[in-house]
């Protein structure tokens, strides 16, 4: 190849270079350009067979004996030192202090940050990650870990497969007030629009999560947003946990993914993943099936008037044996008088009949 061959080859090469955007550069959204169905383009890992969220069929799950209840550590510990918050203009970030971790896994994790997933439409409209049985919740709360026994950092276990620890914890609306979650929510207008941050005053973390920490579902996934790396071992709580609908809708309207100088502003709404194909992979559950069974609120709803029935009828029952035993003894009493008065009377006239007179031998 001559001198000006090879100059055109390098200029070529260089220009490729120059106007082929690098993944880390590219702007994903979740609707739109670069959607959900571009992040592979983009990003090779989002089209692995290892991805997340998933659908949870619980009938599909396996039970797993050997998983242990998880257990936070330092979640309460805040010492009072502020926490920092930002929109990163796909969700509030709120970073997490190297103290608190998470055992109850093969390794110890560290705490790195933790994230909120919703929709738009309020309650009932989906908005988790995650789905149990095909029916998705109104909010989703992750909480991820680096493995810090085998990785130095977050950026270093984030591309092994058992680099990441993430919590997920299933949100619904009812209607009391959730005070921990206000510990989120009444400061998202300081961050309403992308790359913005914010000190927001430190809250005890654990409060957050469920009360039943040992019923959860394990499976080995990926991060739900680019560039997805299936380094994630997930933990998804069987209990959900719940906000009211006035939490929620100032969870769905307050944020914007657009920057504070954009003309056009766009409301941060409906972040989360579809879910994503298992591929042969198992969801092992924490506990059996006959112990994690839910109640529907029917079911919850007939049990309560049956015990209700059965107690009013018991009562009812022993009431009338009260009843009765209490009308029986004047009975009893007056036919134990009336023996005793013919017995005295017996007795009387056996006194007054005369002795027979003697009989004369002949």
């Amino acid at each position: 190849m001559d001198t000006l061959g090879l100059f055109i080859l390098l200029m070529l090469l260089c220009f490729q270079w120059t106007i082929a955007p690098a993944a880390e550069e590219v702007t994903w959204t979740y609707i739109g350009l670069v959607g959900q169905t571009e992040w592979s383009q983009y990003f090779p890992d989002c089209g692995g067979t290892s991805q997340s969220p998933v659908d949870v069929v619980t009938t599909q799950t396996k039970y797993d004996p050997s998983l242990v209840p998880l257990t936070p550590l330092g979640y309460s510990q805040h010492g009072n030192k502020p926490l920092n918050m930002y929109n990163n203009g796909h969700t509030v970030v709120i970073e997490l202090p190297e103290w608190m971790g998470l055992a109850g896994l093969p390794w110890l994790f560290t705490a790195v940050q933790m994230h909120l997933h919703w929709g738009s439409g309020g309650p009932s409209h989906g908005g988790s990650e995650h789905t149990i049985n095909g029916l998705s919740a109104d909010a989703e709360l992750h909480v991820v870990h680096y493995n810090s026994e085998l990785y130095p950092n977050m950026s270093a276990a984030m591309t092994q497969s058992d680099g990441l620890a993430v919590l997920g914890i299933l949100i619904v609306t009812g209607e009391e007030t959730n005070p921990a979650f206000n510990s989120i929510l009444n400061y998202l207008s300081r961050v309403r629009h992308a790359d913005q941050k914010a000190l927001i005053p430190a809250f005890d973390v654990e409060s957050l999560l469920p009360n039943d920490l040992g019923r959860y579902y394990r499976y080995n996934g990926s991060l739900t947003t680019p560039p997805c790396h299936q380094s994630v071992i997930w933990s998804v709580f069987h209990e959900r946990v719940q906000i009211s609908k006035a939490q929620l809708l100032r969870l769905e309207t307050i944020l914007y993914s657009s920057k504070a100088e954009d003309t056009d502003r766009m409301l941060l709404q409906d972040n989360y993943r579809a879910t994503q194909p298992l591929n042969h992979r198992v969801v092992f559950a924490s506990f059996s099936a006959e112990s994690g069974k839910e109640l529907s609120s029917g079911e919850v709803t007939a049990i309560v008037i049956g015990v209700m029935c059965g107690c009013v009828g018991l009562a009812v029952i022993i009431r009338f044996i009260v009843k009765t035993i209490r009308m029986k003894e004047p009975e009893k009493a007056k036919e134990k008088k009336q023996d005793v008065a013919l017995n005295t009377t017996a007795d009387g006239e056996k006194k007054e009949e005369p002795s027979p007179s003697p009989q004369t031998e002949p």
